[in-house]
């Protein structure tokens, strides 16, 4: 009888991320290749799960998250989630393993919503973490009367950023920089979301910073990821991963500023009451060692290929990336 307790590493999705999601799930399959786990890369599109296995499908049993391999059933102990987007990191999957009561690697149903909605999410933090600077925004939705241009342009100045309000990897995120080119802006923000958030621009250094909560139940930070792109106006989809961006870690700021933004992520970390990995993304504005620390917002199922800023930021510890790893699936199946 295999002792060896069954991973599910669950990805794909239904957004624009879901091919980044399965590089995702491969680089966690690689990660974990010496743990004592059996692990399953589990591909998710629409309401159908399948275990891929070489070429071969198993499809997956969402009664009670198993699935048949020559005659054998083997039913998940835990679901490592990797889905950038809905439904891996709204709650929607989540709420599916709470009903089931299969543990998972995220944090839960709410924390991931809330996280999700980047209006919704500023909204709450002005209020529950009042020291953390967060730019002004608003919110236009799909089939309501929208602002006029001048009026968004008045409100939030140009140069701003339009984004859908639910999404990630910067699909459909534009630095508008022109009046007229508002409208178009949000026209193409729609098509990730039938929300839309434009936001003020913030200038500064750029920065990122990767926490988790170990085995003793204290949030842990790694060292802090420094963005400088290369050749676009922003940290968009090519910058994350087609080479447009130089990414150093440990971040070249004051040592003084590190301590302050790791303190910032664990405190953030611990008052929304998180769960695994998150990543949280900053602007640092202002006089180097003093800088005022912007939030720009919160991924909760970070990218996890070779490349992506966690197993850099790991790489960079004391800790081992299949460490950090067993960690958070052995605090769950305690």
């Amino acid at each position: 009888m295999n002792a060896h307790k069954q991973i599910a590493i669950v990805a794909g999705g239904d957004s624009s991320e879901h091919d980044v999601s399965l590089r995702s799930a491969a680089g966690i399959y690689s990660f974990l290749k010496d743990q004592p786990f059996d692990c399953y890369i589990v591909a998710q599109r629409g309401h159908a799960m399948n275990v891929i296995i070489g070429d071969e499908k198993y499809p997956v049993d969402l009664n009670d998250f198993s699935f048949f391999k020559q005659g054998e059933r083997i039913k998940f102990d835990f679901a490592y989630i990797t889905i950038h987007g809905t439904p891996g990191e709204n709650g929607l999957l989540q709420g599916y393993f709470d009903t089931i009561g299969v543990p998972y690697s995220t944090s839960g149903v709410l924390v991931e919503a809330l996280t999700f909605n980047k209006f919704a999410l500023n909204s709450y933090m002005r209020g529950a973490i009042p020291e953390v600077h967060i730019a002004d925004s608003l919110i236009v939705r799909k089939g309501q009367a929208r602002p006029t241009d001048e009026a968004i342009a008045s409100r939030i100045g140009l140069p701003c950023f339009v984004k859908p309000n639910a999404g990630g990897s910067s699909f459909g995120v534009t630095k508008v920089k022109r009046q007229d080119d508002l409208s178009p802006a949000i026209d193409k923000a729609f098509q990730e979301s039938d929300e839309v958030m434009i936001e003020a621009l913030m200038t500064g250094t750029e920065i990122t910073c990767g926490c988790f909560r170990r085995a003793d139940g204290k949030p842990y930070t790694f060292p802090i990821t420094e963005v400088v792109v290369k050749g676009v106006e922003f940290f968009d989809y090519e910058a994350k991963y087609e080479g447009k961006s130089d990414e150093i870690t440990p971040a070249r700021i004051a040592p003084e500023t590190a301590a302050r933004v790791s303190e910032m992520t664990r405190h953030i970390y611990e008052v929304l009451d998180c769960y695994g990995i998150i990543r949280i993304d900053y602007i640092l504005s202002g006089e180097k060692g003093k800088e005022q620390i912007n939030m720009l917002e919160i991924n909760t199922t970070p990218g996890m290929t070779p490349a992506s800023f966690i197993p850099q930021q790991v790489a960079a510890s004391p800790l081992e990336i299949g460490q950090v790893l067993a960690e958070i699936i052995t605090g769950k199946l305690k």
